[in-house]
């Protein structure tokens, strides 16, 4: 499907260490229950990839397809609207407006007034701000969204088109993230991020635990549990949603390996050094999504025990696997992001040392993640050659 290419893998010395617990089970069954009970909720389909398997030697690819997720494009769309949804209905009980505010009694504006003095912000690549821009129009907020100038104006204009007000800062998305902090505090807004950092904790919670919906939907659909699941890096918060939802289904043989790219490893170099730590720089990836160089604080929790492996791969790993998909019968549209996990697959499949580190063999049954759709049209075009429509 795509050419070989040069890779970085790390073994995690430290998998299997026993841990603190990130995600409870008990607020995960409620943010199922919340998101599984919105207007237009369904599970993205579960394809299999007979041609990545043959081409990876192993018994089985499975791809989760979150393009069509809430017509948002991507998974995000299960955590940062939800973390919207908790933030508006406890800032409404704070202020003795409604002790326990539904998603319905929102959405249909019975708290209008008081929800409008409510501004949410994050920082975003493309689609969390999406994600929390769409929560914010939905639950009555107003929403004002942190990007870097290297986000593109598709990215923006879709962020825009849900009444968010767009700020550019300059940097990285590390930088806006400051930035989005920083203006809350002066403000006196509510901060709906998707890294957590010490003190900052329970919103990324929330967002993680939506997350948690994708991988519980993915291992429902298999016939048996996946002996390896690759899975996107970016500041870690859906490669440890993953991880949790594997152990609490029952999956803890399921080898878990950390993908990102070359230029915005941060969880790599965290695996690395023993403990986390900041890849600085313009962190140049086309994979806009994961273009993070800090770890967020709640997934490298999780992940500096329950990950196996680390890799990083480059970015026309990324363009390769965009485009084998674009070309398949049926077609898959996916995002610069979304295939991370396959290429890393591919490219470990095809390396004998780390297709024996990670034991990958011919009954090996894998799962991907395509986490995102095209959600910018005119990038998907440029780099693929192909429409997305």
């Amino acid at each position: 499907m795509i050419p070989a290419l040069p890779f970085r893998l790390h073994l995690n010395q430290r998998h299997g260490i026993p841990g603190t617990v990130v995600l409870p089970d008990s607020a995960y069954r409620r943010a199922r229950a919340e998101i599984a009970g919105w207007p237009g909720y369904a599970p993205t389909p579960l394809l299999s990839l007979p041609e990545a398997a043959e081409a990876a030697g192993v018994a089985s690819v499975a791809y989760k397809d979150e393009g069509g997720r809430f017509g948002l494009g991507s998974f995000k769309a299960l955590g940062g609207a939800f973390a919207v949804a908790r933030v508006v209905t406890h800032a409404l009980a704070r202020e003795g407006v409604a002790a326990s505010a539904t998603s319905a009694e929102l959405e249909a504006g019975a708290f209008a007034e008081a929800t409008r003095r409510i501004t949410v912000t994050c920082a975003t690549d493309g689609n969390h701000g999406r994600s929390v821009a769409w929560g914010a129009r939905r639950f009555g907020a107003r929403c004002v969204i942190f990007v870097h100038p290297a986000v593109s104006a598709g990215r923006r204009d879709a962020i825009a088109r849900w009444g968010a007000e767009i700020r550019e800062v300059a940097g990285n998305y590390d930088d806006a993230v400051r930035a989005a902090s920083e203006a809350a505090a002066r403000e006196g807004w509510f901060v709906v991020s998707d890294t957590s950092w010490p003190g900052y904790t329970e919103v990324p919670r929330d967002v993680m635990q939506g997350y948690r919906l994708m991988a519980e939907e993915a291992l429902a659909a298999l016939p048996a549990p996946p002996t390896h699941a690759f899975v996107q890096g970016g500041v870690g918060g859906v490669a440890a949603a993953v991880s949790v939802q594997l152990r609490a289904s029952g999956a803890t043989g399921t080898r878990l390996v950390v993908v990102e790219p070359e230029q915005a490893a941060c969880l790599l170099a965290s695996a690395e050094a023993g403990h986390a730590v900041t890849v600085g720089g313009e962190l140049d990836t086309l994979m806009a999504g994961l273009a993070c160089g800090e770890p967020s604080l709640l997934a490298w929790q999780e992940l500096e025990r329950a990950a196996c492996a680390f890799m990083a791969v480059p970015d026309a790993a990324a363009v390769a696997c965009m485009t084998a998909l674009g070309r398949r019968t049926p077609r898959v549209v996916a995002g610069e992001s979304a295939v991370a996990g396959l290429a890393g697959l591919l490219l470990a499949a095809w390396d004998p040392a780390a297709r024996a580190a990670l034991q990958l063999g011919p009954d090996s049954r894998v799962l991907v993640f395509g986490t995102e759709g095209a959600t910018d049209p005119a990038a998907y075009e440029t780099l693929t050659g192909l429409s997305p429509a």
